[in-house]
């Protein structure tokens, strides 16, 4: 089971005179990037809101907003009555002409302090209600993200039984990559048209031969596909760990190279390479 970075998730929370929505984005990053956007009414709250996010999502480039719209007929901004009294005095004096009361009015509740705000008491019930809510939201983002995991989870079936087939068609060719190596050897040392101790160049040849044997390799990959396959059915969601079996993968596919020595074999790798480019795009959205 694999988990993506990439989520959404939404709750909407409807109390007395008041709309709560709560809204959650990720997406990946290497390590937990948390930024939350809450009220100041609610700041002494936000430690324990962070941490209920944190614990459920473990990691990712996440923004959690929290946000209050009022729907009754209380507000907790007021105008300042005495302040907004003096602006309209004052401007009565310093604007040009007869300003009427209402163009008045409407400058000055523009002018700082005009409306004063009062902090409002954080409500226990309330707060539960919004609590609620965020694991609401966080189970919603969890499945969203679920789902892309399956969606990456096929891609990258897909991925690794290419390779296992590009590494199937490598194995057949290595019986011939060796002979014509061995033949491209002897026509070398013929054109040079000088007499040999034949030991010493059986030596050599085996010398060179053992040199661009690949069979470690091969077996290696196939041992890092096969776990890049059980790491895909593990019960947890393992980003980071995929991303070292597909570094591990990679270093055999280029050893291959090096040592094929051989154009069929280097066009697979090239092929090889290609396919681990698109799970190694992959991966970096993988929890």
């Amino acid at each position: 089971m694999i988990k993506s970075m990439t989520g959404f998730g939404k709750s909407v929370v409807q109390l007395p005179g008041k709309k709560i929505t709560i809204e959650i984005k990720s997406l990946n990053s290497k390590n937990l990037d948390l930024n939350a956007r809450i009220p100041s009414t609610y700041r002494e709250k936000e430690l324990a809101l962070r941490n209920m996010v944190a614990k459920a999502l473990e990691r990712g480039k996440i923004d959690v907003g929290l946000y209050i719209e009022s729907t009754g007929e209380n507000t907790n901004t007021a105008i300042n009555e005495s302040v907004v009294n003096t602006y309209m005095k004052q401007l009565s004096n310093a604007v040009a002409g007869e300003p009427s009361e209402i163009e008045l009015l409407k400058m000055a509740v523009r002018l700082p302090d005009a409306l004063k705000t009062e902090r409002e008491e954080l409500d226990e019930n309330e707060y539960k209600a919004i609590v609620t809510n965020l694991e609401g939201a966080l189970k919603e983002i969890n499945a969203y993200r679920l789902d892309e995991g399956n969606s990456l989870k096929t891609e990258f079936e897909l991925r690794i039984k290419n390779l296992q087939r590009l590494l199937d068609e490598v194995i057949t060719l290595d019986k011939d990559r060796l002979a014509d190596v061995k033949v491209r050897l002897e026509k070398a040392v013929a054109d040079l048209k000088v007499n040999l101790d034949e030991n010493r160049f059986e030596q050599e040849l085996i010398y060179y031969l053992e040199k661009y044997d690949i069979t470690e390799e091969k077996v290696r990959l196939k041992n890092h596909l096969d776990y890049f396959t059980e790491a895909l059915d593990s019960d947890n969601s393992n980003g980071k760990k995929l991303g070292f079996i597909g570094q591990e993968i990679g270093r055999e596919i280029n050893t291959i190279g090096s040592k094929s020595n051989y154009a069929p074999m280097q066009q697979l790798v090239v092929q090889m390479k290609d396919e681990l480019e698109k799970i190694k795009e992959q991966v970096l959205n993988v929890l």
